[in-house]
């Protein structure tokens, strides 16, 4: 038990008169779902590529996916990041090392007694939904084993943080020197020996930072530079002796009233002044001005960027213009002779197991009904397919709830005309609010989006009772089987 306040929650084994359930990844996402499942009575399977729970969080994963560096920190605080109904122990630090993490969930999994629902090192090698009576509707899985397996409906929490995304298009020109991904960065030897090197850095998201400020200090490389392609924010992870985000209500809460009348604008703008107050604007350290609002990107996390930057030990760099065998030729004419560049460049929503006609996120687009569902198949979840300036724990759990009051006939969706309204309306909001980016095709706020969930599922509880609590989805995979074998 990771907390003695947590108590486990009733649970009611799987009641066959439920539909059966696919899900897919057992990572923090993957089982914030089967908790969910669980507690309801619906019957699940899930199905992990590794040897344990954790996904991103298990450094050096046996499933290759986990880009979780030796060094790695969470970058939102302990309490913000937990599950509701399961703190974090009281004596982890505010910003737990990823090691923390991994047991947390580990513990998370067995204090609510669910670990024998999930199928380790069998990973699902592809799903399709049936169009042929009698299966029409279910869901075939195909699992690395070959075996194949139906399901009445499908939860996907396969993550979209392990596929690399390498500079499209790569600048022109040949480096002679090493060339990397940060998703293959675990120190500063491994996997490759870094030391005395001079080393490169392309983008400014959290990994890029973290790398930056690590092999930045001397005893690791030969100088680091930081090549930024515009202005973005820099957020501390400490307000005087409060963490960053202490003024935030968990995602399980309602966000505060005052968050909730004033426009998102006005409420950017006060953080930003705080920021500037109390650390500088990032032109103050040598960065380039942001060419937005603040709020209009996801915003880079880092206490040390700027002591880095101070004490020389990191040079910032506009974006590459080329590469001239061991030269790296920037935008603004400045040359560096450099042994290794570190792509930081994200990464790429896939779904291997999925064809395109099914599920498909061409450039990292992909629009979705509350960012879960796609109105045409109601039986298909997508879970924590968000890009949230949160933790996404919070988030997954939420949206696990509205799917297992679904699946249990407690809540109702809205017809599939107005699902698909809501759809676009909501991802061009997204797209006038944010930064046109890869990086903000799924971005969320936080605490209004968790309180939207809320209040949809108070919505479809009235129409779910107004139609006398049908279930949606019929448990029909199991009789197609019986009748099958027989």
């Amino acid at each position: 038990m990771a907390d003695g306040s947590a108590v486990p929650a009733r649970t009611r084994a799987p009641d066959p008169a439920l539909p059966r359930v696919c899900v897919i990844g057992a990572g923090s996402s993957g089982i914030a779902t089967c908790k969910q499942l669980f507690e309801a009575g619906i019957p699940f399977d899930c199905f992990e590529a590794s040897d344990r729970v954790g996904g991103n969080w298990v450094f050096q994963n046996r499933n290759g996916m986990s880009s979780a560096y030796r060094s790695l920190h969470i970058n939102t605080s302990r309490d913000k990041m937990a599950y509701s109904d399961f703190p974090m122990p009281a004596d982890y630090p505010d910003y737990p090392h990823h090691s923390h993490i991994a047991k947390y969930f580990d513990d998370y999994v067995d204090h609510f007694g669910f670990r024998q629902h999930i199928t380790f090192q069998c990973a699902v090698t592809w799903a399709k939904r049936r169009e042929d009576d009698p299966m029409a509707g279910l869901w075939e899985i195909t699992l690395e084993t070959g075996e194949k397996r139906l399901y009445d409906a499908l939860c996907v929490a396969n993550g979209h943080h392990w596929d690399p995304r390498w500079p499209e298009p790569r600048p022109p020109g040949q480096f002679d020197g090493l060339e990397m991904h940060s998703h293959y960065y675990i120190d500063p030897t491994t996997p490759h020996d870094l030391r005395g090197k001079k080393v490169v850095i392309v983008g400014f998201g959290n990994s890029a930072l973290d790398l930056a400020c690590e092999l930045g200090r001397r005893e690791n490389t030969d100088g680091v530079w930081l090549s930024v392609r515009r202005g973005y924010w820099v957020v501390p992870r400490y307000f005087g002796n409060e963490v960053l985000d202490h003024f935030n209500n968990h995602p399980s809460q309602d966000p505060p009233l005052l968050s909730r009348i004033l426009p998102p604008r006005m409420v950017a703008r006060m953080l930003e002044k705080k920021i500037a107050a109390v650390h500088g604007r990032p032109e103050d350290h040598g960065l380039p001005k942001p060419d937005h609002d603040f709020g209009a990107s996801h915003p880079a996390i880092s206490h040390e960027l700027y002591n880095r930057i101070g004490s020389g030990d990191v040079t910032i760099k506009p974006d590459i213009e080329r590469f001239a065998g061991s030269q790296v030729i920037f935008k603004d004419g400045s040359v560096v002779e450099a042994d290794a560049v570190i792509w930081c460049t994200g990464y790429k929503i896939t779904f291997p197991f999925f064809d395109t006609l099914t599920i498909d996120a061409p450039d990292n687009d992909i629009a979705l009904w509350k960012r879960m569902i796609d109105p045409r198949f109601d039986n298909l979840f997508m879970v924590a397919l968000v890009q949230p300036l949160c933790a996404m724990m919070p988030i997954a759990e939420e949206q696990s709830k509205l799917i297992a009051a679904y699946l249990i006939g407690r809540y109702a969706l809205p017809d599939p005309a107005t699902m698909a309204d809501e759809r676009d309306a909501m991802h061009q909001a997204v797209k006038s609010h944010y930064v046109a980016s890869a990086r903000h095709t799924i971005q969320i706020n936080c605490g209004e989006y968790a309180y939207d969930l809320r209040k949809e599922l108070k919505r479809g509880v009235k129409r779910a009772k107004a139609k006398g609590n049908p279930l949606p989805i019929k448990p029909r995979a199991a009789k197609v089987l019986r009748v099958a074998a027989e």
